[in-house]
């Protein structure tokens, strides 16, 4: 189970939705979306102004985390839009959605540990920090979790071009990713490999806490800089927990549906809501909010894009030159 799924379970019931229950769902949707694309567009403009922040790791390591679930979101709600106004779309479009899907939700967690892993370095390995995390060696961290993200996906897009008739991605379907990868064994694979995925990561964040635990217990000058670390670290374990929630909701959805089987549609609404839209305010609010230097700068950004326009002055004795 994925995001992409996630994304487009609430329509399945869609036709039995009325006007206004529509209306108001995908309202609160495209409003939250407006939301978190003006608070990362701050953010990013923040980012790109200020050059201290382009040679930093851990700030580079933050935008791309930013520009990953801005990217999600858009296609998580167009799929949700889309499934509300066409209901089927066509199979070569839906497998296009449902893989970028995919590939941004993938990198999340895979940049959080990436975070993490950085943080421990700076704490518990202070002299050795500006020669194992450079910005380059941070942009081919990046390209390798981008690559790490893409290929199982694609093999599973390799597998059902061959195993498909021609006409497969011409047709209309209900844009789930089971009724574009329909094949149960890539469905195992998937597990399998999400299994040692998430427990990479779990491994990362749990190891990285506990040593920067360590550091920060000791009587050291960076006792202070240690803690705060610790506590981005466990804001980070958070953070992957609600991406878990992408995998364990099928089973909770099940088990409401089960006991509250008149409430299917606001089951499968609030899930989405919870799953696909909420996690992504947690980026803006370990870095933007906690992060002294960020926060600085980013209050800055805010005056800036609000101050008021100042009328030009007009020359002396009131002559106006043409």
């Amino acid at each position: 189970m994925n995001s992409s799924d996630n994304a487009s379970s609430p329509q399945q019931v869609a036709l039995r939705d009325s006007l206004v229950s529509a209306v108001v769902k995908n309202l609160l949707v495209v409003l939250l979306w407006f939301l978190l694309q003006y608070i990362n567009a701050t953010l990013f403009a923040t980012f790109f102004k200020h050059q201290t922040f382009h040679e930093e790791p851990r700030y580079i390591l933050f935008i791309h985390m930013v520009i990953n679930d801005s990217a999600q979101l858009s296609f998580s709600v167009t799929l949700f839009l889309l499934s509300y106004i066409v209901f089927h779309i066509r199979v070569s479009l839906c497998c296009v959605f449902i893989l970028l899907t995919v590939f941004s939700t993938r990198n999340t967690p895979l940049n959080l540990a990436a975070m993490a892993a950085e943080r421990y370095v700076a704490i518990c390995r202070p002299l050795r920090h500006h020669q194992l995390c450079t910005a380059r060696r941070t942009y081919l961290t990046i390209l390798l979790i981008w690559l790490v993200s893409v290929a199982p996906e694609v093999t599973d897009l390799f597998f059902t071009v061959a195993s498909q008739p021609p006409g497969f991605f011409l047709g209309y379907v209900f844009c789930v990713r089971s009724n574009v990868f329909p094949d149960a064994l890539m469905m195992h694979k998937r597990i399998a490999f999400d299994c040692f995925y998430f427990l990479c990561v779990f491994l990362t964040l749990v190891f990285t806490y506990i040593k920067i635990l360590r550091a920060a217990r000791s009587a050291s000058a960076q006792k202070g800089l240690a803690e705060r670390a610790r506590n981005t670290v466990l804001l980070h374990g958070v953070q992957l927990t609600m991406c878990l929630l992408a995998y364990v909701s099928p089973g909770v959805e099940l088990l409401l549906l089960l006991v509250f089987p008149s409430h299917m549609r606001e089951i499968r609404y609030v899930g989405y809501l919870l799953v696909n839209i909420l996690p992504r305010f947690l980026s803006p609010v370990i870095y933007g909010i906690r992060d002294d230097k960020f926060r600085r700068f980013l209050n800055e950004t805010q005056r800036s894009c609000f101050a008021p326009v100042r009328p030009r002055k007009r020359p002396p004795g009131g002559v106006v030159s043409r």
